[in-house]
């Protein structure tokens, strides 16, 4: 497991990198190159979550348990864990709070018939919110009622392990299938702002702004 925390730190500081590229994004792109240069910094952002996740599930296999309890995470993180990671609702969380956030800054504007192409004017036909949580949640309480009825037989033991690597597996994709979702259905400007607060909450603790985001969206859960 040493193996992918390293591999976790190394993740996290590129995607700092990335954060700085997302942040240099103009404000309100105006010609073709500033929506192809926010196409190009969303799809490397979108590679690198998926490479953190493919290889999140190659430990998964070799160490389904420390995957499950993510030693690398912080203990305000593990405490807002939902199966190793962070509640794929709590993307459409984060937009809708970005989203009001915005609306508020802009409030004069948009009652004047302005729009800003940001979250502010997000529109409610964007989104249908993702169902899957609760079917892959009965099927880790049904893993952990399992466990608790073993009395050390290491064949049961195993196929517990397998089970939990396959919950481990669905729990990730369907975060990363949430994130390119909400992508998908924002605009580019929108995309960049949504990447930029979502990796303002993986970052956890640094930062009081970060803080401030996962407090709000745990008290929703």
């Amino acid at each position: 497991m040493n193996g992918f925390t390293s591999f976790n730190d190394s993740w996290f500081q590129q995607l700092h990198r990335l954060v700085q590229q997302l942040s240099s994004c103009p404000k309100h792109p105006t010609t073709t190159e500033h929506q192809h240069h926010f196409l190009h910094v969303i799809n490397k952002v979108m590679s690198h979550y998926a490479e953190y996740y493919h290889v999140k599930s190659l430990a998964a296999e070799q160490d389904a348990l420390s995957v499950f309890v993510a030693p690398w995470a912080t203990t305000l993180e593990r405490s807002l864990h939902w199966i190793g990671g962070w509640r794929p609702t709590t993307a459409f969380h984060l937009v809708y709070s970005e989203a009001s956030i915005h609306f508020e800054a802009h409030i004069i504007d948009i009652l004047r018939g302005f729009r800003t192409g940001d979250l502010g004017d997000l529109s409610p036909a964007q989104f249908r919110r993702v169902k899957e949580e609760n079917a892959i949640s009965e099927e880790l309480s049904e893993w952990q009622d399992g466990v608790s009825e073993l009395m050390g037989s290491s064949t049961d033991l195993d196929v517990k392990t397998v089970q939990l690597t396959s919950v481990l597996k669905k729990a990730d994709d369907l975060r990363l299938r949430t994130v390119r979702k909400v992508v998908d259905l924002l605009t580019p400007q929108q995309a960049v702002e949504f990447l930029i607060a979502a990796s303002e909450l993986h970052f956890g603790d640094q930062g009081m702004t970060a803080k401030r985001k996962i407090h709000d969206l745990a008290i929703w859960k």
